[in-house]
């Protein structure tokens, strides 16, 4: 149910999940305020009137989450009519840029994308499905939250402010191979890693200035004083992603093992970006995905290979190298040889070479 006053503001009532404990049954209600904004700046001036807020733009996970009752905001600022933030162009140095609206399908359908840095194509075409793909912003799908199950679930779980990590010791199958501190949940996004390997940037606003960052730096692993996985303030708004012209003679590719064959989240993602001068590897950026926290650079990998002439044996031994520090929990022991030739396969494929 809805209703609207004169300035725009529609007050809903949505139905929340029973917490434990609660009788089934006794539905628990939850209003809030769902308010439509003009642009960034109106977004975060209504952002900052004293209420609980979010953001809500295609809401394909803050919608999830409200239901999950994990999130209960007394105020949603619909950032949908800022079509100013919605575009992808291509600039006369070769940047691509994309307003943080741009949807994951508006990449997927870009014969420029395509052209230009296929990588992207590849990361969002099996990131959801195509509903979700015309819906999911890309400023959204960078800050989206982890799918563990107990965050999700019914557990007071250390990322939601309690006490210990129950996918540590518990079903932890889907978990980190790489140790990020209190919390072994995985980052979910496929367009992350891909991003970070072509070294974007995106610009954050805030109520009163802005700030550019690269897209690597907006990721951080959960602490105790920042239980979220990235850096972006409470005041303050993703607005443009910027991808650099890439050097001469740079190839990408984004690889993904799902347990469904389509539609589903990583098990192991690996993004790989090589500029290569006959043969020789001047420049390499590779990024594993579902394996942590955060996306993680392959930096012993990476160093590897660079000024390296590409063979089969270098590119198996910087494999080797991407998954040296892993560190498997009990049940995803499996995911160290994964996430080994996925990054194989990719600086392979990125050099045009035969698997």
């Amino acid at each position: 149910m809805s209703s609207a006053d004169r300035n725009g503001c529609h007050s809903t009532t949505i139905v929340f999940p029973l917490p434990p404990g609660e009788v089934p049954g006794e539905a628990i209600m939850q209003t809030f305020d769902h308010i439509r904004a003009s642009d960034a700046r109106d977004a975060l001036a209504r952002l900052g009137q004293g209420m609980e807020s979010r953001i809500i733009a295609g809401g394909t996970d803050l919608l999830p989450l409200m239901k999950e009752g994990l999130l209960a905001p007394v105020r949603l600022v619909d950032l949908k009519p800022a079509r100013a933030l919605r575009y992808l162009r291509i600039e006369a140095d070769g940047a691509l840029r994309m307003g943080a609206l741009t949807t994951l399908a508006d990449i997927e359908r870009s014969p420029e994308v395509a052209a230009r840095h296929p990588i992207l194509v590849q990361a969002v075409r099996d990131a959801a499905t195509p509903q979700l793909r015309a819906l999911a912003s890309i400023g959204g799908n960078l800050l989206q939250r982890p799918r563990c199950w107990y965050f999700r679930g019914q557990f007071d779980c250390w990322l939601k402010g309690g006490a210990d990590c129950f996918a540590r010791d518990g079903q932890n199958q889907y978990s980190a191979i790489f140790d990020g501190g209190q919390c072994v949940a995985v980052h979910p996004s496929d367009l992350a890693p891909a991003l970070v390997a072509l070294e974007a940037s995106l610009t954050l606003q805030g109520p009163s200035s802005s700030r550019t960052l690269p897209v690597a730096d907006l990721f951080a692993s959960p602490e105790e004083y920042r239980r979220v996985e990235h850096r972006l303030g409470a005041d303050e708004l993703i607005t443009e992603i910027v991808v650099p012209r890439q050097p001469d003679g740079t190839r990408g590719v984004y690889l993904k093992m799902m347990e469904r064959q389509a539609w589903a989240f990583a098990l192991v993602s690996a993004a790989a970006a090589l500029t290569l001068r006959e043969g020789r590897v001047e420049r390499a950026r590779l990024v594993l995905g579902g394996v942590a926290n955060i996306p993680r650079r392959a930096l012993a990998a990476e160093q590897a290979l660079e000024g390296q002439m590409l063979t089969p044996e270098l590119v198996a031994q910087a494999a080797e190298r991407a998954v040296a520090a892993a560190q498997p929990l009990q049940h995803n022991g499996y995911k160290v040889p994964m996430a080994r030739e996925l990054m194989r396969r990719a600086i392979l494929q990125a050099a045009d070479l035969p698997f």
